[in-house]
Formats: C-alpha cells, sequence, structure tokens
C-alpha cells in the first residue's frame, strides 16, 4: 500500500488544478493493493476516474492514518449527506440536477440534502508565501446542518459553498496556469473541521464554478480544463465520497481494514517534504519518494529537514518503478550502476 500526496493551494505542477494528478494516482495504484491519496488529487468537478483500489480519503484523516493513530476502515459503500449553502434557487436547482445524476449514472447512496437557513460564507485567503488558505464566518451553521444529517443516517458528508473573496483576477491567472487553485485552502479548513469534528468522511467544493473570467484565451491550460468544462464542482466529491474510508467502526460492512504498518511508501512532490505524512514516514522508517518534476511554490526539501529516508524521482513513472521495486525486495542500488562490488 503507498500514500500519495497533492498538497492543496501550493501551486503544484501536477495536482494543483483539477483533478490533473489522476494519471499518475492511477498509475502508482496500478502497482499496489491500495493507494491512499487526498481528495485535491482527482477532484475535477463532473469529472472523476478513481481506480478501485485508490482511497479517497481527507487530508487530517490522512495525518491520523500515517500517525498510526487510527485505522482506515474500506466500506462496501457509504450513505453520502449534502450540506448546500443557503443560495438562490436557481442555483439549487442546477445542484439538484447534477445530484440525481450521479445518483442515477454512479450508484451513490445520496440522502435528502440540507439547505441551511444561514450563509456559511467561506473565504480565501492568500498568505504571505503565495499560498492560498481560508477562513470560515459561521462554522456552527456547518456542524448544525453536519448533525441534522448524521441524524439522518448520513456516514460520510460532502459540502458546497459559495466561495468569498475570491479574486477573479487570481482566477484568471489560475486557469492560465500561473498560480495554484485559489478555492483549495478554504476547502481544506472546512473539510478539516467536520471531519475532526463528526469523525467521518467530508468533502467541499465550490457550489457554482467562476466563470465571468477575464481571459487571454478561452481554451484554457489543459489542467483546469476539467472545472471550466463543468458547472458545479460537487459531482466528484459525492463520488468520492461513496467509498471513502471510515476511521472507526461503523455500523456498515466493511470490505477491508488497513492501518500504518501495511505502507509501503509515502509519495509527495519534492519541495513540500514538512508534512506529517512525510515526518511520520521518517519516524516509522517508510521510505518517501520524492518526486523532483511536480514542482510546487514551498522549498522545503530532504536538505533543509535532514531526512534520512527520502528517495528522489525525477517523475511518476520512476516513482512507480521504485515502488515494484519495493514490492519485490529489490535493492535499489542494485538498479543503478555503478554498483559498488564487495570485497574482502
Amino acid at each position: 500500500m503507498v500514500v500519495n500526496i497533492i498538497p492543496t493551494g501550493i501551486g503544484c505542477s501536477i495536482g494543483g488544478y483539477a483533478g490533473d494528478a489522476t494519471p499518475t494516482a492511477n498509475l502508482l495504484a496500478s502497482t499496489v493493493d491500495y493507494l491512499i491519496t487526498n481528495p485535491n488529487t482527482v477532484n475535477a468537478s463532473n469529472f472523476i476516474n478513481l481506480k478501485n483500489n485508490v482511497v479517497y480519503a481527507e487530508g487530517h484523516s490522512i495525518d491520523l492514518f500515517c500517525g498510526g493513530y487510527i485505522n482506515f476502515h474500506l466500506p462496501y459503500a457509504n450513505t453520502v449527506g449534502l450540506i448546500i449553502e443557503k443560495s438562490e434557487d436557481w442555483k439549487i436547482d442546477i445542484l439538484f440536477n447534477l445530484i440525481n445524476a450521479v445518483r442515477a449514472i454512479y450508484g451513490v447512496n445520496i440522502i435528502d440534502p440540507v439547505i441551511t437557513d444561514e450563509p456559511i460564507y467561506s473565504r480565501c485567503i492568500q498568505n504571505e508565501v503565495g499560498a492560498f488558505v481560508g477562513s470560515v464566518d459561521n462554522p456552527e451553521v456547518l456542524i448544525n446542518a453536519g448533525q441534522e444529517l448524521i441524524q439522518k443516517g448520513a456516514n460520510a458528508i460532502a459540502i458546497t459553498t459559495n466561495v468569498q473573496d475570491l479574486p477573479s483576477e487570481i482566477y484568471a491567472k489560475h486557469f492560465r496556469g500561473e498560480c495554484p487553485n485559489p478555492v483549495g485552502g478554504v476547502e481544506a479548513i472546512m473539510s478539516h473541521l467536520m471531519m475532526k469534528k463528526f469523525q467521518i468522511p467530508v468533502a467541499h467544493a465550490p457550489l457554482l464554478n467562476i466563470k465571468d473570467l477575464d481571459l487571454v484565451n478561452n481554451i484554457v491550460d489543459a489542467r483546469g480544463a476539467g472545472e471550466m468544462a463543468s458547472t458545479s464542482g460537487l459531482a466528484c466529491i459525492l463520488v468520492g465520497l461513496q467509498k471513502a474510508p471510515q476511521i472507526k467502526q461503523s455500523k456498515n460492512r466493511i470490505a477491508d481494514i488497513i492501518n500504518i504498518n501495511n505502507v509501503l511508501a509515502v509519495v509527495i512532490p519534492t519541495t513540500c517534504l514538512g508534512g506529517v505524512p512525510i515526518l511520520q514516514a521518517e519516524k516509522y522508517n517508510i521510505p518517501v519518494i520524492a518526486v523532483r518534476e511536480n514542482q510546487t511554490i514551498l522549498d522545503v526539501s530532504q536538505s533543509k529537514l535532514q531526512l534520512n529516508n527520502v528517495i528522489e524521482a525525477h517523475s511518476y513513472a520512476e516513482a512507480a518503478g521504485l515502488i515494484l521495486a519495493l514490492k519485490n525486495n529489490i535493492h535499489l542500488a542494485s538498479l543503478s550502476r555503478p554498483l559498488m562490488t564487495l570485497r574482502p
């Protein structure tokens, strides 16, 4: 089993747009029994393409898993609840058509959504290093809606909100491939908050994708085209949550249970090695495969952190080869030349 992380809001050249890390995730998944990855890796609004062995897990739950604090209980299927922020009727109509399409096409069990009585007011914020974070003005509105869904029988929660304070010029730059996705940070805050509160899988998507932008070219960077081609970001998270792992034993049937002792390696871009999964991998002596080709706006490298278990790979294709070598007990030194000769 491998953990594959594409951090959100830091401008990953692969995976920092709209599901554009999906081919790399599916490649890595083909080498192991399970590939754990965060939603940012594969979410692309109307589009999502997960191999059956991809474990779609919220970021904070991955941190807990990598720390050895929880197991992942892999369900046959979850019952998905949906929180919709108070919005105009025409927006709600669009969402319900999308919800019914996901039910009809993917077979996801979605219970009656909760439309909040008050706005949630989720906001984008860009920090001093250029990464996007966020804030939520009315978290109690989210929590109350989550409690209502759980009482209805939900054991996974999707959230869709109107993200505020989203500068159109920044979003236009994002679609040109020139800056990180500005929505990712605030999405992570909401999903972390709700996962900590309710201990179930959670994911967030923008209610409607922004289209009224001053674009140099109406055909956007291919990596973000899934978002531009979709009306809402919601469909992918509803599909992803269908089989997202539970972090505690539930009443539903469980297909498998996995824990940190099953992890063969952690894969991550080479300039963002400061996260919990990487530091915990050092603790558990799990190899970290750092992919140079996936550039970010950060500079948190092996040399700066003095990590001992990092293996650099140029590309995800090379990372897949390294995983196969580790899986088959092939010492990596034997794959390169010169090969040291042992002598008495």
